[in-house]
C-alpha cells in the first residue's frame, strides 16, 4: 500500500507519499481501506517531531479515519468486511490502509457520506471525554470554547448546544465569529480585539463559565481561572500558548474549582473503547438528526498532505481539512 511517511522532523515538504507494507488485522482489530483522513494539530507535531506514536502504533500520521472494513481479526464481533466505518486512530491514518481496535470503530452516521464521517471521530471523541465525562457540562450551565472555529471547536459549539448548554467561544477574525455563532455559539469573542475573560463575567453577570476548554496552556492559564465559576472545571487539551504558567491556588481554592489536562492519544485501549462507545450513544443521534454535523474546510488528495498541513499551520481554515485516497 502507500502512506504518508515523515522522511525526518522537519516542514511540511518532509512528508512523502510513499510505498510501505500492508497492515494485518491482529486479534480484536478490524483492516480498513482508508477513504479518508483529517488533519489534527497533532500530526503537525508529530511531523516536526514532538509528538511520537505511541508504542505499536503505525508510524504515519493520521490520528482518524473511515473508508471500509476489508477484514475483521480473530475474535472481532459486530463487524465484517464491506461495513461503511469510521475510527479514532492511535496513528496510520494517512494511509491506503490501517487497522483498528473493534471498540474504536464506529458506523458511518445516517446522512452523511463515507468521505464525511472522517471528520467526526478526533473531534467526537475529544470533546465528549473533555467537556462532558471530564468536564460534566450539564444543560443550562456555561461553556467556553477556545478556538471555536476548530475541528475541535466546531464540534464542541455544535455538542453543547444540543444539550442544552450556554456557549461562548474564542476566534481569530469576524469571518469565523460569524462562522461560531451560525454553530451555535451565544456568543464570539474576539480574542485579539477583547478580553475574553470580561466578556465572560459580563455575559454570566459575574457568574463565570462553568466548564472552560482550552487549547491554549500556560498563555490563557491566568485569565481561564478569572473567568471560571463557583465549582468550574478548566478542561486543557492543548499547548499552543505554551507549557509553563504560575497557578494561582488562591484563586483556584475560592471558587472550589479545578484544572485538568488531558491527551485522547496515549489512553488505555479501554478507556479510548468507553469513550467511543458513549460517543455512538449520545452523540451519533444527535448526528444523524441534523443536530450536530461535521464542519469540513476543503477535501485534498491524501497524497498532497502537505498542502493540508499549510493550511492547518496557517490558521486559515474553519473545520476540518480532509485527505481523501
Amino acid at each position: 500500500m502507500h502512506a504518508i511517511v515523515i522522511t525526518a522532523p522537519g516542514g511540511p515538504d518532509v512528508l512523502r507519499w510513499m510505498q510501505v507494507p500492508d497492515p494485518a488485522p491482529g486479534p480484536g482489530e478490524v483492516l480498513i481501506d482508508v477513504a479518508a483522513s483529517a488533519v489534527n494539530r497533532a500530526d503537525l507535531l508529530q511531523r516536526q517531531g514532538f509528538y511520537p506514536p505511541p508504542r505499536g502504533a503505525p508510524p504515519y500520521p493520521g490520528l482518524e479515519c473511515s473508508g471500509r472494513i476489508a477484514a475483521a481479526g480473530p475474535g472481532v464481533t459486530g463487524w465484517q468486511a464491506g461495513d461503511e466505518v469510521c475510527a479514532l486512530l492511535s496513528g496510520g491514518g494517512y494511509a491506503e490502509r490501517v487497522t483498528a481496535p473493534a471498540g474504536q470503530v464506529l458506523p458511518v452516521p445516517a446522512g452523511l457520506n463515507v468521505t464525511e464521517a472522517a471528520a467526526l471521530p478526533e473531534a467526537a471523541c475529544t470533546v465528549w471525554s473533555n467537556v462532558f465525562q471530564v468536564g460534566g457540562l450539564a444543560a443550562g450551565e456555561t461553556v467556553l470554547v477556545h478556538g471555536g472555529a476548530s475541528g475541535v471547536g466546531t464540534i464542541a459549539l455544535q455538542l453543547a448546544r444540543a444539550r442544552g448548554a450556554l456557549v461562548l467561544c474564542t476566534a481569530g477574525s469576524v469571518e469565523k465569529m460569524a462562522r461560531c455563532e451560525a454553530l451555535g455559539a451565544h456568543r464570539a469573542i474576539s480574542y485579539r480585539e477583547e478580553d475574553f475573560a470580561a466578556v465572560v463575567r459580563d455575559f454570566t453577570s459575574g457568574g463565570g463559565a462553568a466548564v472552560i476548554l482550552d487549547i491554549m496552556g500556560a498563555s490563557y492559564l491566568a485569565r481561564n481561572i478569572e473567568c471560571l465559576a463557583s465549582g468550574g472545571r478548566l478542561v486543557v487539551i492543548g499547548l499552543q500558548g505554551g507549557t509553563r504558567a504560575e497557578l494561582d491556588l488562591r484563586a483556584l481554592l475560592a471558587k472550589a474549582a479545578s484544572v485538568h489536562a488531558t491527551a485522547l492519544r496515549s489512553r488505555p485501549l479501554a478507556d479510548k473503547a468507553a469513550i467511543v462507545a458513549e460517543v455512538r450513544e449520545h452523540v451519533w443521534p444527535l448526528v444523524q438528526a441534523g443536530k450536530v454535523r461535521p464542519v469540513i474546510d476543503r477535501v485534498l488528495p491524501m497524497k498532497d498532505a502537505a498542502a493540508g498541513h499549510q493550511v492547518i499551520e496557517a490558521g486559515t481554515h474553519v473545520g476540518k481539512v480532509l485527505l481523501v485516497t
